[in-house]
């Protein structure tokens, strides 16, 4: 039996390999393996070039987009609300092409209610189960950004990005029409009831909304980037992304806006939002 002896320093180097070798899967499962996102009893189709699985999840349409080649550790980004609206002016396209995977599960006009996030909250851990990384950025469209906003602050250690287009972040601004804005009371009925308010008072005096509760989201580094249209009358910023900006801002959060001079509520989106695109895979790859 032969034995090859190495000096020391070399049998050292080659243990310390071994013990990478063998923990690496276990710390980075995600950047060695594909995801599985095959789903039982589901179709496929084309969405802006890439391929999409739609399926049931849990009795509620939804569906998951692959890049062509997928980025190690496999990103996504999650529309929380209106997935075909300005598609192409608000990231997603452009971020599958640079490989991330792009998800969303429909819960209807749920304003981000309590029984909304317990949901999405389901949906995150089938896909991080099935290989997806378990910090998506997600994409607020409108009343998107209550989607989004809150399910970040009720789970702070799911999410790496936000990204808010004319958001939400005041259900007191929209629906409510507390402030400067229209408001709706049809949608402000419905809202009240999708989260049990028994009345206006209950509902005002809610402290989850998403300017309210911006702390756990700054203390797990979460960042943020907003576009907002400065005469928008439906989200006013002032009462939305501007009051956010300010108070992330005195909590150390890390949050740039894009301002869109004399445009309103629509369009959403950038004509070239590489601006959104870069400092989502900017910052998505730098991890927290």
């Amino acid at each position: 039996m032969f034995r090859i002896l190495l000096p020391a320093t070399l049998r050292t180097a080659a243990c310390g390999l071994l013990v990478l070798l063998l923990v690496l899967p276990g710390i980075f499962p995600a950047a060695l393996t594909a995801a599985d996102l095959t789903f039982s009893g589901g179709s496929s189709d084309q969405w802006h070039g890439h391929t999409r699985h739609s399926f049931s999840f849990d009795g509620t349409p939804a569906w998951v987009v692959i890049p062509e080649k997928a980025l190690p550790g496999n990103p996504w980004s999650w529309c929380l609300m209106f997935p075909d609206a300005f598609t192409s002016r608000c990231a997603a396209p452009q971020l599958l092409s640079a490989g991330f995977h792009h998800a969303f599960l429909d819960v209807g006009n749920s304003f981000g209610s309590p029984a909304a996030i317990a949901r999405l909250a389901a949906f995150h851990g089938e896909l991080v189960r099935r290989g997806l990384h378990p910090q998506p950025a997600l994409i607020g469209i409108s009343r998107g950004g209550l989607y989004a906003h809150r399910f970040a602050a009720e789970h702070p250690e799911k999410v790496g990005v936000i990204y808010g287009d004319a958001a939400v972040c005041d259900f007191k601004s929209w629906p409510g029409g507390r402030g400067t804005g229209k408001g709706s009371p049809p949608d402000w009925l419905a809202l009240k009831a999708a989260y049990g308010f028994a009345d206006d008072a209950a509902a005002l005096a809610y402290p989850g909304n998403p300017v309210d509760a911006l702390q756990p989201l700054a203390a797990a580094g979460i960042k943020l980037i907003h576009v907002v249209g400065d005469d928008d009358d439906v989200v006013p910023p002032q009462e939305n992304a501007l009051l956010v900006e300010s108070r992330y801002r005195a909590l150390g959060g890390t949050i740039e806006l894009i301002h869109k001079p004399g445009v309103g509520h629509h369009p959403h989106g950038l004509d070239d939002p590489a601006q959104v695109v870069d400092f989502i895979l900017r910052h998505a790859s730098a991890g927290r």
